[in-house]
This record gives C-alpha cells, sequence and structure tokens, in this order.
C-alpha cells in the first residue's frame, strides 16, 4: 500500500524511501479516504470512501487524486512518476473484491471512469461507463451473465461514449444510427431493442469511429483507461466547465479527481434498475423522497433525459411498487446518509438484480425556499444547530424566495403542463439556440430557453435565461440540476411540448410558439402559458421569518437598503433593512410630471431664474421624501444630494430639443445653445456632485429645504425620523466644508421658520481615490462616510462600468482580474482605500458612521471584507436585503465578531 504525502512506503535499516500517494482505494468495507479529503479526493471520492467506511454498499474502486489533475494541465498531459504502478496495484486490488479480471476474455472487469470536483459540477464534465469491453471481452461478458443482449447493450453504450469523451466523436452520429435501429425494428426504446440488432449496431458504431476518427475502436483495455483518464482530466478545461467555475466563483487550479469504480448493472433486465434521488425534496424542502428510476437503463439515462423516468414513491409504476424490499433498503440508506452527514443527500443508485449498490452521495443542490427549510428542520430534528443553519443556506439563495409569481387573479389556461423542476415564474422571448439566447439576453431582452433537452454545452445559454423548458427529462436531468443551482425557473419533461430546434418551432396545445413569441414559464407548478402574464411578489413565511430571526441575532453589520421611492422603501422595510443607506435624489426629477420643470430651471440663465423653477420642484421633491420618511419610521435615512451632471436631463436630438422649446416657451436655438453648452467630454469626471452645488447653491439649498420641511411634516404625526444629507463627489476638505455649510444654513432657516429642532447628519459620500487618501482631513468636517464603491471602482481602475463590458470578460477568461471589480469588491486596491479612509477618519473622529452603499453592500464575498473592517452598515438593493442580512451574519461568525446593539446611531 501506498501511504500519504511524504510518508515512508517501508523501508529496511538505514534506508527510506518516500513515495508521493497519487491513488487511494475504497471498497469491501475498508476505505484508504473520508469525507474530510474533499480537497484531495474531490467531493466524489471523498464520499464513497467515507460511504464505504459507514458500511453503505457500495462497489469497489479507487480514486486517482485532484493532484494528478494538476501535474497533468502543467505538464502537457503527463503523470507524475509512480502514478500507473498505484493504478496498477489499485486495479488488482479491485478484481480481488469483485472476482473478475480487467481485461479478461472470460471473466472481465468492467468500470466507470468519472470526475470529481471537490464541488457538486453536475455534468460539467465527462464520464465513461462499462470501460474494458472489447471484441473479446464482450463475448466473456455475454457467457459469464448468459444474457447476450445486456452484453451488447453496454458495448454499443461504451463505444458511444468513449467516442464521444475520449475521441471526440459528436454523439449525434451514433444517435442517428441508434434511431435507424429503432426504425427498423419497429420500437420506440432503446430497451425493446434485442441481442442481434445491437450486435449489429456495435459494427456500425465501429464504422462511425473509424469514419470520425481515422482509426479502429481500441481494443486493449489499458489504453481505453488511460485514454479516459486524461479525457476527464482534460474535461477539467472544457468550455463548459470553465463557463460554470466563472459562474460560482470557483478557482481554476481546484482540479479534479479521477475516480474508477467497478460497475454494476443497471440494464440487465427488469429485475435491474438505476436512479437519481434526494432524500428530502430539493423545490421546497419538504421531508419526503425525491426522486425517478429507471428499469432496465444505466446512469446516464436519467440524468440525460433521453427517456422520462418513474417515480420512486407514489403510485403504478413506481420504485415501492415495483420493487417493495429494494424500496425499503433505500429508504434505510437515506436515513443513514442523512443522519451521517446531517444534511439533504443527492443520492445516486442501481439495482442489479434485485441487490442495491449507492454509487455516489452529495449534499444536494437546492433551492432557496428549500434551503431555509432543511435547514431550520434539522436544527428541530436535532441534527444541526442554529449557527450551523445559518451556515448551511448560501446568501444568494435568498434572492430566489424574492422572485415574482403569477398573479393568482389572472385567468389563463396554460398551453402545456411539465414537471416543476424550479420554482418562481418569468416570461420572455423565445430562443431554440444557445447563440441565440447569448446574443438577445446581451441585447436587453428577457429570453426563454426551449429545448428538448438539455446539455452541458448550453450552459451559456442556460446562464442568462430567465427561464428554462425542456419537452423531455425528470427533476434530476440536466437542466433541471443546473437551474435549481442557479434560481432559474424551470419547467422539464413537458410531453405536451413538440419542439424542433432547427426549424426554430414548438407546438404545444394547438398553440405554435417560434423563435421570438413571448411565454410565460410557472416553475413552481410546471405550466406553460403564451403570452406574458402579470406577476406578483412572493410571500415571505414563517420559515423564512424564523430563520431569519437567528441571522439577525448573529450578525454585527447592520442593513440598510438603497430605495428612491417610498414603494422601494416599503419593500426594503418588508424584506428587514433597517434604514435607507443611500435614496438618490436625480430619480425623483425624471417623472413626467417634473422633468420639464428640471429643465427649466437648468435652462435659467441667473440665480433668480433657477430659483423660480426650484420653488416649483420643491413640494414635489418634499412628498416624495416624506413618503420614504413614512416608510423608514424609526430608522436613518442617507439622502444623497443631486449627483449627476445637469446635460443628462436633457434632450439631445434636434426634434426633442425643439419639442421641449414649445413646452417650456422658450427658443430653440436658445434651448440648443445650452444643452451644447452643458455637453462633457467626460462626464465622469466632469461638472456634477458637490462641484454642481458649489457652483449652483442653490440647488443644494431646495433639496435641503425639501428634506427638513418633510422630515418635520411627518414628525408631527408621530413618525420618528433621522435624516442624513450626503454631499456626493467630495475630493477635499474644503469641498465639503463649503456644502456643508450651504446645508446647515438652510436648515437652521427652516427650523428657526418653524419653530423646531431636528438632529441632522451632514457626511460625504467617498467615491473618488483623493478623499479616501486624505479622509483624516476630510473626517474633520463630516458626520459620516458612505463608500459609493461603484465610483470608487471605476476611478481607481479607470475603467468606465459601462463600457468595461467589453473586456471585462476576456480579463476574466484570461485571467488578469479574478472577478469582475464592479460585482465583487477589489479588496488589494479599492479595498485598501477603504480600509485607509476608515483608519484615517476615525482617527480623526471615532465616532464617525462608516457605511457601503455601493452595488457591492449586497455581495457576500465583499460583506466579509466589510465586516472585517468594522464598517457600521452596508446598503443595496431592496431585494437583496435578506442576501446582505445572511451574509453579515457569516461574515460576523467568520471575524469572531460581537452582535451590534439595537438601534442604528
Amino acid at each position: 500500500m501506498y501511504w500519504g504525502r511524504g510518508h515512508d512506503v517501508g523501508h529496511c535499516e538505514g534506508e527510506v524511501s518516500t513515495v508521493t500517494r497519487y491513488v487511494y482505494t475504497f471498497g469491501d468495507g475498508r476505505a484508504d479516504g473520508d469525507a474530510g479529503m474533499r480537497d484531495l479526493l474531490g467531493g466524489k471520492g471523498a464520499n464513497v470512501a467515507e460511504m464505504t467506511r459507514i458500511q453503505i454498499p457500495v462497489p469497489p474502486g479507487f480514486t486517482i487524486t485532484t493532484e494528478v489533475c494538476t501535474w497533468f494541465m502543467q505538464h502537457d498531459g503527463g503523470y507524475p512518476e509512480g502514478l500507473r504502478e498505484q493504478v496498477d496495484e489499485a486495479m488488482r486490488r479491485v478484481e480481488s473484491i469483485m472476482g473478475a479480471r480487467f481485461g479478461d476474455a472470460e471473466n472481465p472487469l468492467l468500470v466507470s471512469v468519472r470526475s470529481g470536483a471537490r464541488v457538486s459540477m453536475p455534468g460539467m464534465m465527462d464520464t465513461v461507463l462499462n470501460l474494458g469491453l472489447n471484441d473479446a471481452t464482450v463475448r466473456g461478458l455475454m457467457q459469464r451473465t448468459g444474457n447476450a443482449r445486456f452484453a451488447w447493450d453496454s458495448y454499443r453504450r461504451f463505444i458511444q461514449m468513449y467516442g464521444d469523451v475520449v475521441m471526440g466523436i459528436h454523439t449525434r452520429h451514433f444517435e442517428e444510427r441508434l434511431a435507424r435501429a429503432r426504425r427498423r425494428a419497429g420500437v420506440e426504446t432503446d430497451p425493446e431493442l434485442g441481442a442481434d440488432v445491437l450486435e449489429a449496431l456495435v459494427a456500425e458504431y465501429k464504422a462511425v469511429v473509424r469514419e470520425h476518427a481515422g482509426e479502429d475502436f481500441p481494443q486493449d483495455p489499458d489504453a481505453q483507461l488511460w485514454g479516459a483518464i486524461a479525457a476527464v482530466f482534460r474535461s477539467w478545461d472544457s468550455p463548459r466547465a470553465v463557463s460554470y467555475r466563472r459562474m460560482n466563483g470557483y478557482p481554476d487550479d481546484w482540479g479534479t479527481a479521477v475516480n474508477v469504480q467497478a460497475m454494476v448493472f443497471g440494464n440487465m433486465g427488469d429485475d435491474c434498475a438505476t436512479g437519481v434521488a434526494f432524500t428530502r425534496n430539493p423545490a421546497t424542502g419538504e421531508k419526503h423522497v425525491y426522486g425517478e428510476y429507471l428499469v432496465n437503463a444505466q446512469g446516464e439515462d436519467v440524468v440525460a433525459g433521453i427517456r422520462t423516468p418513474q417515480p420512486i414513491t407514489g403510485g403504478e409504476g413506481s420504485l415501492e411498487r415495483r420493487m417493495p424490499d429494494v424500496y425499503r433498503q433505500l429508504l434505510d440508506v437515506f436515513a443513514t446518509l442523512e443522519r451521517h452527514y446531517r444534511d439533504m443527500q443527492d443520492i445516486e443508485f442501481t439495482i442489479q438484480a434485485g441487490r442495491l449498490w449507492i454509487l455516489q452521495t452529495r449534499n444536494g443542490k437546492r433551492t432557496g425556499r428549500a434551503a431555509i427549510r432543511i435547514a431550520v428542520d434539522l436544527v428541530d430534528e436535532g441534527l444541526i444547530d442554529e449557527e450551523t443553519a445559518i451556515e448551511r443556506v448560501e446568501p444568494r439563495q435568498l434572492e430566489q424566495l424574492l422572485h415574482p409569481m403569477i398573479d393568482p387573479s389572472v385567468q389563463a389556461e396554460p398551453i402545456a403542463t411539465g414537471l416543476p423542476a424550479s420554482p418562481g415564474a418569468a416570461s420572455g422571448h423565445v430562443v431554440f439556440r444557445v447563440e441565440d439566447a447569448v446574443r438577445r439576453a446581451d441585447a436587453g431582452e428577457d429570453v426563454i430557453l426551449v429545448r428538448t433537452e438539455t446539455s452541458p454545452e448550453d450552459i451559456d445559454g442556460m446562464k442568462v435565461a430567465r427561464a428554462i423548458l425542456t419537452s423531455r427529462g425528470g427533476m434530476t436531468s440536466h437542466a433541471a440540476v443546473v437551474a435549481r443551482g442557479m434560481g432559474t425557473c424551470c419547467v422539464v419533461g413537458c410531453s405536451d411540448l413538440e419542439v424542433d430546434e432547427e426549424a426554430g418551432v414548438a407546438r404545444a396545445g394547438g398553440a405554435t410558439i417560434r423563435a421570438g413569441d413571448e411565454i410565460t414559464v410557472e416553475g413552481t407548478t410546471g405550466r406553460v402559458y403564451c403570452g406574458r402574464l402579470p406577476t406578483v411578489d412572493p410571500e415571505l413565511d414563517a420559515t423564512f421569518e424564523r430563520f431569519m430571526r437567528w441571522v439577525d441575532a448573529r450578525r454585527r453589520l447592520r442593513v440598510r437598503a438603497n430605495a428612491d421611492t417610498p414603494e422601494d422603501a416599503a419593500v426594503a422595510r418588508r424584506f428587514g433593512a433597517q434604514g435607507i443607506g443611500l435614496c438618490r435624489t436625480e430619480h425623483m426629477f425624471f417623472g413626467e410630471d417634473r422633468i420639464d420643470v428640471v429643465r427649466r430651471m437648468i435652462m435659467a440663465e441667473s440665480r433668480d431664474e433657477r430659483l423660480a423653477a426650484l420653488r416649483e420642484i420643491l413640494p414635489m421633491q418634499r412628498e416624495d421624501f416624506v413618503g420614504v420618511l413614512r416608510a423608514m419610521d424609526g430608522f436613518p435615512v442617507t439622502i444623497r444630494l443631486l449627483d449627476p451632471p445637469l446635460h443628462e436631463f436633457l434632450p439631445h436630438d434636434r426634434d426633442a430639443i425643439a419639442a421641449l422649446a414649445a413646452r417650456i416657451g422658450m427658443d430653440v436655438d436658445r434651448v440648443s445653445a445650452r444643452v451644447h453648452a452643458l455637453a462633457e467630454f467626460n462626464p465622469m469626471l466632469g461638472h456634477r456632485g458637490c462641484r454642481l452645488g458649489i457652483t449652483y447653491p442653490e440647488i443644494y439649498e431646495i433639496q435641503t429645504r425639501a428634506i427638513i420641511e418633510a422630515a418635520l411634516g411627518v414628525r408631527r404625526d408621530g413618525v420618528e425620523v433621522h435624516p442624513e444629507i450626503m454631499i456626493p463627489l467630495v475630493g477635499t476638505r474644503d469641498e465639503l466644508a463649503f456644502m456643508r455649510r450651504v446645508v446647515e444654513d438652510e436648515v437652521r432657516r427652516v427650523l428657526d421658520e418653524q419653530g423646531e429642532t431636528l438632529d441632522v447628519l451632514v457626511g460625504t459620500m467617498i467615491e473618488v481615490p483623493r478623499a479616501a487618501v486624505t479622509a483624516s482631513e476630510v473626517a474633520q468636517v463630516a458626520d459620516f462616510f458612505s463608500f459609493g464603491t461603484n465610483d470608487l471602482t471605476q476611478m481607481t481602475y479607470g475603467f468606465s462600468r459601462d463600457d468595461a463590458v467589453r473586456f471585462i470578460t476576456v480579463y476574466l477568461e484570461a485571467g488578469i482580474l479574478p472577478a469582475d471589480p464592479f460585482q465583487t469588491l477589489d479588496v488589494p486596491g479599492v479595498g485598501a482605500l477603504i480600509r485607509m479612509a476608515c483608519e484615517g477618519g476615525r482617527a480623526t473622529r471615532p465616532e464617525l458612521h462608516l457605511g457601503v452603499c455601493g452595488e457591492h453592500g449586497g455581495d457576500p464575498e465583499s460583506v466579509r471584507f466589510f465586516e472585517r473592517i468594522g464598517l457600521d452598515y452596508v446598503s443595496c438593493s431592496p431585494y437583496r436585503v435578506p442576501v446582505a442580512r445572511l451574509a453579515a451574519a457569516q461574515a460576523a461568525r467568520a471575524a469572531g465578531s460581537s452582535p451590534a446593539a439595537s438601534g442604528d446611531h
């Protein structure tokens, strides 16, 4: 046996040899590895080893470590010294347990070769089954089992899978011949094909290999094995696997393990089957077995969606009815694995001649709703504590709970109904091809990807789709599993739907759906509707509220929302926001009833003219603030004064300018001249923010008046108000000092007029790098800092957020950037500026409030950094508030932080 890295492999006196261990065996109740070795053995290898240790019936095999994958990639497909010998020794152990020999013509051992990354990446990498078959061993398998049909079926499957995965022959070339064979035999399904037909099909498949690969199908089992191992390692860098890693933030250098395991067969006859099951419902979290199986099939048949499987539990055709003894054994295994792993499990199994084998278990992917339900139930069942429950839910999963659903008051007849694979409802334009989905989504359209079934190559289209709809496949098909992981609405197995992808058309319920037509997909019920249906926000249930109480009790960071309207503020409050961290006043200017008044103010050529227009704006703006302050009764509301340059409020084409001139009673040439005078070469760095307030202080005066009058008005109605006024785009202490005097003078005027008092904080948004560097000076005249990470990232990198999309993807693919800095905070660069500003600001003013209001406030990875540097709060969009709350709790636990006291001041 081989010991771990750096351990002796046996020695004589005075002699020590050290061999790196690359292969770990499992089977017959003994295993070299365990569940804690995921980084080395991958999730699959670690779990089959663990199941072996706890006496679950697992076919024997061995795992080649992820380190070999790294070596393989770094050495142009080479292998480290000693690997082949370790593989040979491990194969001998499997042969001994199974009583068969790999490559033996009379008593052949067949194996599967599967990938196994440290995290679940369903369908992203490659697998080869039935490896070891050739023209001699197929006859040995036939003689040993007495089942010619099974032997030839396994051989044709092996040629197709090996030809596709290892030799690069598109699977359609094999599928065409299989379909032709079914037609000739007059049957509809593969299991109905006889041994003679399958034997002839094997000959056709070998001809396909010669035609498309330019060589014969390999007959040497050892060559087959190493060809499959290399293919699995190469699949780590396949386009679909790279895309999946990028989508989920998994590092490229993890690599995959390879698991070689003795084959057990679900395709030997009607007492054989294969299936996939979850120990709880992965869509809802309900505690019942949820899965499917196929009789006389192999595992790829279930997940590929080629045949529609039967349920494990339920009525006629279920495993419960068809094989009751095996069903009871399966329930016992499910219970054992759930207790052992203390989590919902996703399990693959095979039944061979009535004997149950477990091929794999892993923590099952689940929707956000299911994640919370399962976590809470496991606490109630005593399997985990509340802290573990909080760690079990991915923060981004909570966004799934907030997706809309079809308005229950709508009366609409579905044109088709399939299996509800991933909840939510979505409308969009139908696309049948991945490239069309990507193109139309990039153009800003909502798209629904409609396919016969999906495959891993479809990942880019699935990623951008609002919903996924397939005519084939079950609840554990590729489409279902991937959609649930992404939180994308999905309906599968919609047999009412006839899909012709080549023609770009689908038919269902008497309706013809063409590419570009709009449909609505309801993943909660499995229904499909023509057209775009109205939706309503979902209700958050008691289980969610209970879970979030655990979350809030364990976080230190407070969570506010970015909200500009009373409606947004109300949504944020409902989702648990503890105030508003950013209310953008310019968003209030674009309403149809006020934009022309704003434009008249911009057209003004004197202070008096501007004030006349601003006085018309005052009651409108005041009413906006009234609604926002009411919605946030008792919580702080940070209101940013006007930020964008004035030209953004103006039309730019000749006809629109003429129309504006007519509406506001001005000469067209005068309006046109003003539009051109305000145009800027680089508005990002132009006449905006505090620069605008310094040039035209009356704008900020009127906005300040609207805020204070609104606050005093709602306070008289019993609303507790905590207004905070934020000056944008400050780069120097004196800019903020100037604007603070303008604001405070206006606050005093309003309070004196009304004979009232009111505490008002005045602070700034730190979004200019100079402000971060000189924060100790800026803090002299600031009550708070709020980091505008969107603009701070733009100015630090010199990237325009709007234009960077043209090259950011290239940067990510080339490894120049680890992540999009506009989505996940750049800690070494932008983060260093934020840390510097926090330290400098609090050195000057220890009581300085610190928060963040850029999009990063709702990004879990960024929230962990904000916790570490001691910010007081994060602010994000209303629908990301629950995400930020959970991320803050997890970050506090990781940092060992104590929960904050109640309140926000």
